[in-house]
């Protein structure tokens, strides 16, 4: 082999002093193997070993050592071996010796189609682009990190696995993209990393976890861990052929809106989380017995600071620790969907989270987050709130594909997306991002549903990108929901008063696909509940209680109620206990989520019901002028099936003979009665149904003569009548 002298073989190039003051942005420049003719130079940089040895590969099998020379006391070791030869490194520590390959042996893994892809922010498939993902690269296993920094002067893989030693692992630059990798051999899932990041400026900024990571520490440790690369065990394959019908227009949907760590304790103890294959065996049953079609999560991911309220959510791409591994949260929407119940989950694209060890300020700059102040002039943890900037592709790119490794990893079958930001001079922005969600999301996953929840929205939230709109599947809507529980809140006597509300609200039931929101969804600490401001007695106020939730289901739009809401919980909601479970086992709780129960199944047998949501024939007044005995009536008619009439009796009084037009003769089925006994009602009602005859009133040449139970409800039906 030819013989190299000294000054050839350890002559330091250019950018060592770098390297070993750490702040080498190229340190695939001096380390690993560099051809010299015939030999290739090995340089390694090991700052606390007593030794390294290279292992050469034999021709005849199995390896030989050779001694490397450390140079002074830096911790670089240099030595040579034949060119093109496999060789490894033997690395005695003071704790033991570690055989392992050379990480700075390993050419560029991201290829230029994918920096193409990032820089220009095309979402699919991005997730398994950046982040930790275990692979084998020429048989070798290990781990490949990318990460984007492009301010950095120098980014390191720091870890368990190098003593969090950011001199081990500096990363390589691919200058295109601003995107740093490396590939570890050695390691795999479990362990535990964040990324050591030199801005610009020459300061080591609070270490960083991965914006993509897909595991993570238990809160309040927050390092990023690596996930396994095997992809989830799925036999939910009947719900996923389906879902696009039964998340159709005219598909019934009532959701079940959970905050997964405080709708029940573990032994009650609130320093205690369900985990996620806890809530399969427990949750799942409960919505499925209560008759709802989804379960709504909010957000399932890390909530900001370890879990201040109504914040941004670190972690895009992994759901909260607290609950058990990312696969856990697989296991649990697999349950929802063979238990045949569709899983929404919040998901939050303008908001950053402030914590240190998050993405703002990511490389020393404002990178994720719009630059509306210099990182330096204040901590991110003050100041104005951090929004993401949409103008830049990566940033766009980053987002979508948060969303589309929810829709298509996790299976999640839809996403209620935060609006809180649309607002203000930042409208067009968002919008402009908005719909490229949504026409992504429409051809990558058709048939899931993507929610307008928050903020201002506005009538083309719904209407199709195509047409000019926003392209959202459904928007949220808190306004009748609130208009009934202030309606409700008065006392009895000034009802009347609030009666034109009610009647306006049907005027804008038509003018998007709406789900109905419930008052209290979401609302956390000294917001009074909707339950505890009803006037009267426990009897009186529960009936109200039922009222209000049988006069949504009667009403266009989807349906969604926040957990307590089935058996009226009294108490406001917290975030850091749990849901009232004594109370609901209190006779008028059962009664109410009797009703609820009932109510879920009727609302999906009953096609007039959810049919034709968004078509205003599908919808017509009966009573809507009787403010002395404050009742309402209206219709639901699919055109179809048989129409439903639907009658509120909003005081606490029985009304006898009270005379109700309908479109058709013939006997009306009783099909619900929300003050039935078995709700915790008084039982008044018409024996099951009645007859009409002929009487000309409310426009209609038929009217049936009804009873109508005080604070109650009813929903009638008679077959359609030939025309």
């Amino acid at each position: 082999m030819p013989r190299l002298d000294d000054k050839i073989l350890y002559a330091l190039p250019d950018g060592t002093d770098a390297l070993l003051e750490g702040t080498c942005g190229a340190p695939f420049s001096i380390l690993g193997r560099h051809n010299a003719g015939g030999v290739d130079i090995v340089r390694v940089f090991c700052r606390d070993a007593r030794r390294v040895r290279l292992l050469i590969g034999r021709p005849q099998g199995g390896w030989g050592e050779r001694a490397m020379r450390r140079i002074g006391d830096t911790g670089l070791y240099i030595g040579h071996i034949p060119a093109g030869i496999s060789y490894r490194l033997k690395i005695t520590w003071a704790d033991g010796v570690e055989e392992t390959e050379d990480p700075y042996s390993f050419p560029p893994l991201l290829n230029e189609r994918e920096l193409e892809l990032f820089r220009n922010g095309h979402a699919a498939g991005l997730e398994r682009i950046m982040g930790a993902h275990p692979l084998q690269v020429d048989t070798v296993a290990g781990v490949r990190f990318a990460v984007w920094a492009p301010h950095a002067r120098r980014v390191s893989v720091i870890g368990d696995f190098n003593i969090w030693d950011g001199g081990r692992h500096p990363m390589r630059l691919r200058h295109e993209a601003g995107i740093w990798e490396i590939f570890i051999p050695g390691i795999g899932a479990g362990e535990r990393y964040k990324y050591e990041i030199l801005d610009q400026e020459g300061r080591i900024v609070p270490h960083k976890a991965d914006p993509f990571a897909r595991d993570a520490e238990i809160p309040p440790a927050t390092a990023s861990v690596i996930a396994s690369s095997a992809p989830p065990i799925w036999t939910d394959a009947t719900w996923m052929c389906d879902r696009a019908r039964l998340q159709a227009d005219d598909a019934p949907i009532t959701i079940y809106e959970v905050h997964a760590a405080s709708w029940r304790r573990p032994k009650g103890d609130p320093a205690l989380t369900m985990s996620w294959d806890a809530l399969a065996s427990e949750l799942v049953p409960y919505v499925q017995a209560a008759g709802f079609t989804h379960v709504g999560f909010l957000p399932v991911m890390e909530l900001l600071s370890g879990g201040v309220w109504e914040c941004a959510p670190l972690g895009l791409f992994r759901p909260s620790a607290r609950h058990g591994p990312p696969e856990g949260f697989c296991r649990l929407v697999d349950a929802c969907h063979r238990a045949g119940l569709g899983v929404i989950m919040d998901w939050i694209p303008d908001r950053l989270p402030p914590d240190l060890h998050g993405i703002a300020c990511f490389d020393g700059m404002a990178l994720y987050e719009h630059p509306h102040s210099h990182p330096h002039e204040r901590s991110v943890l003050e100041g104005p709130p951090l929004f993401y900037n949409l103008h830049r592709a990566e940033v766009r790119g980053f987002l979508i594909s948060s969303a589309l490794m929810w829709l298509e990893h996790c299976h999640v079958d839809g996403l209620r997306v935060d609006m809180r930001g649309c607002a203000g001079e930042r409208h067009d922005e968002i919008i402009s991002f908005l719909r490229e969600l949504n026409e992504v999301i429409a051809q990558r996953v058709p048939g899931a549903l993507v929610i307008a929840s928050g903020g201002s929205t506005g009538p083309d939230a719904t209407v199709p990108v195509s047409r000019g709109g926003w392209g959202f599947s459904l928007q949220s809507c808190t306004a009748v929901p609130c208009r009934v529980g202030a309606y409700l809140a008065q006392e009895a006597l000034w009802r009347g008063a609030r009666h034109l509300d009610i009647i306006a609200a049907s005027a804008q039931a038509f003018s998007g696909k709406y789900i109905l929101c419930s008052a209290d969804a979401g609302n956390a600490g000294d917001v009074p509940s909707l339950f505890s401001q009803l006037p009267g007695d426990a009897w009186r106020r529960h009936a109200a209680w039922r009222i209000y939730l049988s006069f949504l289901w009667a009403w266009p739009g989807r349906k969604l109620v926040f957990m307590g809401q089935e058996f009226a919980q009294e108490i406001p909601w917290n975030p850091d206990g749990q849901l009232a479970w004594d109370a609901a086992c209190l006779p008028f709780a059962v009664g109410t989520q009797r009703m609820v129960a009932d109510i879920n199944h009727l609302y999906r047998a009953c096609p007039a019901l959810h049919r034709r949501e968004c078509v205003p024939a599908s919808f017509a007044w009966v009573i809507a002028d009787d403010t002395a005995n404050n009742v309402f009536a209206w219709i639901r008619d699919d055109g179809e099936s048989a129409p439903v009439l639907i009658v509120c009796n909003m005081t606490p009084s029985v009304r006898h003979d009270y005379h109700v037009g309908v479109p058709h003769g013939g006997y009306w089925h009783e099909l619900f009665n929300s003050d039935a006994r078995e709700y915790g009602g008084s039982g008044v009602g018409n024996g099951g149904g009645v007859h009409s005859h002929p009487y000309v009133i409310h426009g209609y040449a038929e009217a049936c003569v009804l009873t109508l139970p005080p604070l109650g409800v009813l929903y009638l039906c008679m077959a359609r009548v030939a025309s």
